[in-house]
């Protein structure tokens, strides 16, 4: 089954016996704000349309969130948009975004361990979620570790929601990070990639 025909969160632990849980496990790591990405984003609010599709969230508010965040990270890590990620018939489908740990022989190689799906929504965050733990748990039974922790983004552009799936108990944050607030947005998202960053040997 696809990723994007599990419409909740409670479809998806129940098939999987995924156990599930709120509590913040966010921390935020300071990442400098560029004015020139507030001036951007501050046009685009101002004069652009920026949210009437899932395409127009992805391109002009998740996206240069993502890049910008990533740019750091990009010798170990690589940052894929709308990349095929198929673990069988069950759990396959096309994330919005994807953290991968950078394949030695090319950029373009999308090889595992797999770190972080993303997964933008027009305020369904339930539906979100439920695609976005199905493709957590692509991603955890691809890269065959249990043990280690697989991260997911939920947003529809202005607000962002984070989760992380451990062995079979997923933790979805309590507190939520806005996009008018971007030193924190910006930290927590940096605090993501660094946990992935981590995770490479």
């Amino acid at each position: 089954m696809a990723f994007s025909n599990y419409k909740s969160i409670s479809a998806v632990i129940k098939k999987f016996q995924i156990k599930y849980v709120q509590a913040n496990f966010m921390q935020e790591l300071y990442f400098p704000v560029k004015d020139s990405f507030k001036e951007e984003l501050d046009l685009l609010f101002a004069d652009g349309v920026v949210d009437n599709s899932e395409d127009a969230i992805c391109e002009n508010l998740i996206y240069p969130v993502l890049k910008e965040v990533w740019k750091p990270y990009r010798q170990k890590l690589t940052l894929w948009s709308h990349e095929t990620l198929s673990y069988d018939e069950d759990l396959s489908g096309v994330p919005d975004y994807t953290v991968t740990k950078r394949n030695p022989l090319s950029t373009i190689v999308f090889d595992k361990p797999y770190f972080l799906a993303v997964e933008a929504k027009q305020d369904k965050f339930e539906e979100g979620w439920g695609q976005c733990l199905a493709e957590m748990i692509a991603v955890q039974r691809i890269n065959n570790n249990f043990d280690s922790d697989v991260f997911g983004i939920v947003s529809n552009g202005k607000i962002w929601q984070f989760g992380k799936l451990n062995s079979d108990l997923f933790t979805r944050n309590k507190d939520l990070y806005a996009i008018q607030d971007l030193n924190k947005l910006f930290a927590a998202v940096n605090y993501i990639f660094q946990q992935c960053d981590s995770q490479i040997l």
